[in-house]
């Protein structure tokens, strides 16, 4: 990717003449035409604001970043934004139409000479066809939103499922049904459930394989069927006892073998002891365990009489349901021979049985099955298929058509929230990364930004030099949260403390209730400076004056509980009380402290005036601002200074974004992000208040003594 600036697809190979501003400390580059959108790939990106921003967080349409990030990572990067430029030109006629505040994409913008756009335009007029708008001739993102809508009243969409209502011959509705209920449905586009050609290859040929597996019992096969109809019942009676069977023979044959085997081929004498201790029935598990009769060399099984009681019901359904049907005589007893003859009788059932596979059409049965094999369905549902298939390409481009409404209508939005931040520096517009306004403490902020986790987030933001107030959000009528960071740009920080309430007004104009959790402490303004010195000496006299009332108070408390305990103590017969001497030294050493504090006020504020006598009339209220500046100067200054160096991009930095400039918030930017109370042109203010404080003689004497003691210093100098 070429970005030296020079734009290739020039006929002459001319670069691209950009324009660029300078606001914030920085250039922004202008996009204000179609051939400025096009040359975007090949501007130098050491150029842009931005190289990559979240996908969340962001006060912008959530379907377009969603298109744009393709690896789904949540982050839109400056690769992703050339994609996307690149893809929409390619399908557009004019470029200049990215330009101007689109909200919907006239089908005639489409460029039809590429066979992606003709897709994207045939699935557009499909879509506005189905949505009763066949004659309108723009489509808008609020058109492309429910897909379900968009397909409902459709027999054929081209995403290879069809519903049951694809056909309208009620005979294969039922089989499409039969389908479903075997092998389960897939979603269609219209939202009703349907099948694909997957799975109704699969249901015809499951259906063959069930048939044919039936039919080799057909025409009176008997080396499968030896019971004919009746063979699956007789063989689930042979299989009861077919092991305990096996067990008998097999105990017999080794008592032939051994004549002292008999007596460990039948139960024991403590197997009989612990089953006598229990209660006892023919269902006793114990009594099951023990062999079907007792065990003799070379004797048969009795199928009646002593047998073990267990098996006793099973054994006479054995013998009327299989041995006497097989062997053709009323048996009491069955020997070795006999059993094997009827386990090879069962041989071919049994393998037959295991050639059937696990199919869940079963539960249709084979009528049903035959029935639905005997149709045409199968060749009209691959019919409705092919039907559906070739809308592929139409119905496939719905994606792309969705994406192509979204990047037309806010594609240049973000080109200049993401290249360039001209939506933040353009006065009455709102950058993507403005959640809202803050309205707190007779100030309003607009410069407001979503965050996750305030801890986070200040620990970089805190580089930004920018007063912040993380605050949270909360609204009564729904359980979400939101956190904001609101700078304060304008005013002061006098009543800005955690636990402030404020209300927080989203994009939406949805009012959130708002408390400060967090705090970073910066320069908010000049004004906070200038006045920040006398604030701090007025804050220092007011706390020493407590200081000095609370431990007077104490002791006033201490003097008072000991002259309590003293009067409580019984004087000796005969003595006196014993009083405590006037200390004059003491008393003395407290007027002579108090006597050289008012001196030294008095000395300092007669300097002041003497100075002030000395010069002319003119020069006493220059005399006065140097007086004022030499004390709020090194504070303005340092504010100043700060103020300068605010910095927007570790605040959107600490969100995610990688910004590729120094954002400066210089003094008179600031104060438009941060706006103060004021009263309404034409507005008029009465000015008695009925509440106001009476005035107090106080005041009178305060001034009164301190020019004394300024007359008292003039008075000491001129002695000096």
């Amino acid at each position: 990717m070429a970005i030296n600036g020079n734009h290739p697809d020039k006929p002459d190979n001319t670069p691209h003449k950009w324009r660029f501003v300078r606001i914030g400390g920085f250039d922004h580059v202008l996009i204000n035409s179609g051939e400025d959108i096009s040359s975007i790939p090949h501007l130098d990106q050491k150029l842009w604001a931005a190289l990559a921003c979240p996908t969340q967080g962001l006060e912008f349409d959530p379907a377009t970043l969603a298109h744009m990030d393709k690896d789904k990572d949540g982050r839109i990067r400056a690769s992703e934004v050339i994609e996307a430029l690149n893809w929409t030109l390619s399908l557009i006629k004019n470029p200049d139409d990215l330009t101007r505040s689109n909200t919907q994409l006239p089908l005639s913008a489409i460029n039809e000479e590429s066979p992606e756009a003709k897709d994207i335009l045939s699935c557009a007029r499909e879509i506005l066809k189905n949505t009763g708008k066949a004659q309108a001739d723009a489509i808008t993102p609020a058109d492309v939103t429910d897909k379900v809508k968009i397909f409902a009243n459709t027999r054929f969409n081209g995403d290879g499922i069809i519903p049951a209502m694809a056909s309208e011959d009620p005979a294969v509705q039922q089989v499409i049904e039969d389908i479903m209920d075997c092998l389960g449905s897939e979603p269609d586009r219209s939202g009703l459930p349907g099948i694909t050609k997957e799975k109704a290859d699969r249901f015809f040929a499951e259906a063959r394989q069930y048939s044919d597996w039936w039919r080799r019992t057909e025409g009176g096969n008997a080396d499968i069927l030896p019971f004919g109809e009746e063979t699956e019942i007789a063989a689930g009676y042979f299989e009861a006892v077919r092991q305990k069977v096996d067990d008998y023979f097999t105990r017999c044959r080794l008592a032939a073998f051994d004549s002292t085997a008999a007596l460990y081929m039948n139960p024991a004498k403590e197997q009989y002891e612990a089953v006598a201790k229990m209660p006892l029935s023919s269902t006793t598990d114990e009594i099951a365990a023990f062999p079907l009769a007792g065990i003799q060399a070379r004797a048969g099984l009795p199928l009646r009489g002593a047998v073990n009681p267990a098996w006793e019901r099973a054994l006479s359904n054995f013998r009327d349901r299989v041995v006497i049907p097989l062997l053709k005589e009323d048996k009491d007893t069955l020997n070795l021979e006999e059993w094997r003859i009827i386990k090879d009788r069962f041989f071919h059932y049994e393998a037959w049985k295991a050639d059937k596979s696990q199919s869940p059409l079963e539960k249709l049965g084979l009528q049903r099955i035959r029935e639905i094999l005997g149709s045409q369905s199968e060749i009209l549902i691959a019919g409705l298929l092919e039907k559906d298939k070739a809308l592929e390409a139409t119905a496939s481009s719905f994606d792309s058509l969705d994406r192509l409404i979204h990047y037309y209508c806010h594609l240049h939005i973000l080109l200049n929230n993401f290249i360039s931040f001209r939506d933040f520096y353009t006065p009455e517009k709102k950058a993507v990364f403005q959640a809202g306004t803050l309205y707190l403490d007779g100030r309003s902020c607009d410069l407001c930004i979503r965050v996750k986790d305030p801890a986070a987030h200040s620990v970089l933001a805190q580089m930004g030099g920018v007063y912040l107030a993380y605050c949270e959000c909360t609204r009564k009528d729904s359980p979400e949260r939101m956190m904001i960071a609101a700078a304060f740009t304008q005013g002061d920080s006098d009543n800005l403390l955690v636990g402030r309430n404020g209300i927080f007004y989203d994009r939406k104009h949805q009012d959130w209730d708002a408390t400060i959790v967090k705090i970073i402490d910066h320069p908010i303004s000049i004004r906070q400076a200038f006045w920040s010195p006398y604030k701090r000496l007025s804050r220092m006299i007011r706390t020493q004056i407590e200081k000095f009332a609370a431990e007077r108070d104490k002791a006033v408390d201490k003097n008072a509980a000991a002259a309590a305990t003293a009067a409580g103590q019984t004087p000796e017969p005969g003595k006196p009380p014993e009083r405590k001497a006037f200390d004059v030294g003491k008393f003395a050493g407290i007027f002579a402290a108090i006597g050289l504090a008012v001196g030294a006020i008095g000395t300092a504020i007669a300097s002041v005036i003497t100075g002030l006598m000395g010069l002319l009339w003119w020069q006493v209220p220059l005399a006065l601002i140097g007086l004022m500046l030499a004390v709020s100067g090194p504070s303005i200054l340092m504010a100043a200074l700060k103020l300068r160096q605010r910095n927007l991009s570790p605040l959107l930095d600490a969100c995610g974004w990688a910004i590729n400039s120094r954002a400066r918030i210089n003094i008179s930017f600031g104060n438009t992000l941060t706006k103060t109370a004021m009263l309404p042109k034409g507005s008029s203010r009465l000015l008695q208040d009925p509440y106001a404080e009476k005035k107090s003689p106080l005041r009178l004497f305060i001034l009164v003594l301190l020019l004394m003691l300024a007359l008292a210093g003039l008075f000491i100098l001129k002695m000096g």
